[in-house]
């Protein structure tokens, strides 16, 4: 049996969700670039610089959900994925540098109290977004929107690292977790930049 989904309103609801992302990035940028220039910390410049890189994606699919109705859907979400998709590789380009950075320098993981409460509202709010723009974007059969949830999720996952190795740090001394980490998670990212720049979208199939 078919689902009936009304379709302007789970654009308008799409809207609504990017909205809130765009709007949570750049205050996680603002904050995040300002602390870190001050403290003069790496690790939380470059949690600023994440945000502003995930507000591509989201301004991007700002953009594709305005045209939803329009003749040239099909043509827009090829090009919205594919700029979402160059999005990650600007990202896991950005990750790699920063991680390198840190192991080169050996920059422990920053205890900035900002920095420590963006990561903690990020794991907090950027899975339930992630969530909701996926069953979105599965409704509207949009890969574009499935891949910048996923975009939204790697936000929690490198709040995860972040925390994870300020933890590593003061238990165990292991200053270099947070970077390794970051590398590890770089090809996971990249990966889903190279599917995203060849078009490949979600398994979000008409149903």
């Amino acid at each position: 049996m078919h689902t009936i989904i009304d379709r302007p309103a789970e654009v308008r609801r799409g809207l609504r969700l990017e909205y809130i992302t765009l709007s949570y990035n750049l205050v996680e940028a603002l904050v995040s670039l300002v602390a870190g220039a001050m403290a003069g910390r790496i690790a939380l410049i470059g949690f600023g610089v994440d945000a502003v890189i995930e507000s591509i994606s989201g301004s991007i699919m700002l953009w594709r959900l305005h045209l939803d109705g329009g003749e040239h859907r099909e043509r827009i979400e090829k090009r919205a994925l594919r700029l979402i998709g160059a999005s990650f590789l600007i990202l896991a380009t950005y990750v790699a540098y920063e991680s390198a950075m840190k192991l080169i320098t050996r920059e422990a993981p920053d205890r900035s109290i900002p920095g420590i409460v963006i990561a903690c509202l990020s794991l907090i709010v950027m899975p339930v977004l992630a969530r909701k723009k996926r069953a979105v974007g599965r409704n509207l059969h949009s890969a574009a929107m499935v891949a910048d949830s996923r975009q939204t999720q790697l936000c929690s996952y490198l709040s995860a690292i972040l925390l994870g190795g300020l933890l590593l740090n003061a238990a165990a001394g292991w200053w270099w977790a947070d970077p390794v980490a970051g590398l590890i998670m770089t090809p996971i990212i990249a990966r889903e930049g190279i599917a995203g720049l060849r078009g490949e979208g979600c398994s979000c199939g008409h149903h």
